[in-house]
């Protein structure tokens, strides 16, 4: 063999590991540089101004139509809590399910955050339809006037969207129209009216009770320990809906927090593998499930029961993941405030908000 050969070789040889070298320097600097995105993006939330005695509150009907018994129900809830009611122009108007068409729920939800008397936004009921809207929302015009925005189930959309295009805090809480309870209520004003720079929430004893007969409403620690991340989530069929869009939730080293209503445990398993295949559960920083609602299988089904089928993707995992939190479509649910840095403890279980989510 020549020395040239050698040479050729050693050159080449070098070449490679420079090569290689510099092609792990630069996945390891871009997924740096994606995290440092990331957390960017944290430190530059907004947060709304407090709710305070006497502010006026836009309700508005952004995805299913709803009627006069909700309405006049919303009002008092608005008004219970020493606020002041307002209705959206477009908010009595039926579209086959929708509570109007996409450009009269669009004008109502822009005339809320336009409106300088407006200090908070509070869907008056879930149902369907919000998807429709984020491709069309006026993002500059939230970044500008940021204001409280309230409501689960369906609402979920508008929560990820905003969070996504503008990073202002808004709130998985109950609906206008939702059966207030003690608990409800307070979990609400501790979040939006009177805000700690630490605030760990107690679960509902309610919940706690009604699981002697109803195992969905029992707490189960699947993995315990500790985990901090932001807080992200909501309805589980809108949140695998938006998978892949522009509007997705980025759970990546956040405290994902998932619930659901009238769905069997089939459909929750795609679901669930919808959003593990997407960006992995184990990229979360921990699983926060609430309270399933009406979604095991019907009686003499062959189908796994619903804490077997979340099992399957909790168990695989080696970050904290809990289900039957107090949140869902539940009387006495807590509110959760969506970016807000927060600390699950699993093995307590208890969810603490590490910073206040109104200013």
């Amino acid at each position: 063999m020549s020395s040239q050969t050698n040479l050729s070789r050693r050159r080449f040889g070098g070449l490679l590991a420079a090569t290689v070298g510099a092609a792990g320097t630069t996945t390891w600097a871009a997924a740096a540089q994606g995290k440092d995105k990331r957390m960017q993006q944290h430190h530059a939330l907004i947060k709304p101004a407090r709710l305070r005695d006497g502010d006026l509150v836009a309700i508005i009907a952004p995805g299913g139509f709803t009627d006069e018994e909700a309405i006049a129900k919303a009002q008092r809830n608005v008004e219970s809590l020493g606020l002041r009611a307002s209705l959206g122009a477009n908010i009595r108007a039926v579209h086959g399910n929708y509570a109007g068409t996409v450009q009269q729920r669009l004008d109502d939800l822009h005339a809320a955050f336009a409106d300088p008397e407006v200090k908070a936004i509070w869907a008056i009921r879930g149902g369907s339809g919000c998807i429709s809207l984020l491709a069309l929302l006026d993002y500059a015009l939230i970044r500008r006037n940021p204001k409280v925005l309230i409501g689960y189930s369906d609402i979920t959309a508008l929560h990820l969207a905003i969070a996504r295009q503008t990073s202002l805090v808004t709130f998985h809480g109950p609906v206008a129209s939702s059966t207030f309870s003690d608990y409800t209520v307070t979990q609400l004003r501790n979040v939006l009216m009177t805000p700690q720079d630490s605030y760990t929430i107690p679960m509902a004893l309610d919940n706690h009770r009604r699981a002697q007969t109803q195992p969905n409403f029992a707490i189960r620690t699947v993995h315990g320990g500790q985990a901090t991340g932001r807080l992200t989530g909501g309805n589980l069929c809108m949140v695998s809906a938006l998978a892949g869009t522009p509007y997705a939730a980025d759970f990546r080293e956040h405290i994902l927090f998932l619930e659901e209503i009238n769905e069997v445990p089939y459909r929750i398993d795609r679901m669930l593998c919808q959003l593990d295949l997407s960006i992995g559960f184990k990229h979360a920083a921990a699983l926060m499930l609430g309270i399933f609602e009406h979604c095991e299988a019907a009686e003499g089904d062959t189908a796994l029961t619903l804490d077997a089928t979340l099992d399957q993707h909790l168990l695989p995992l080696s970050v904290p993941a809990v289900s039957g939190y107090s949140f869902g479509h539940i009387r006495h649910q807590f509110t959760l405030p969506m970016g807000i840095l927060a600390t699950l403890d699993a093995d307590r279980q208890t969810l603490t908000l590490l910073e206040p989510a109104v200013c």
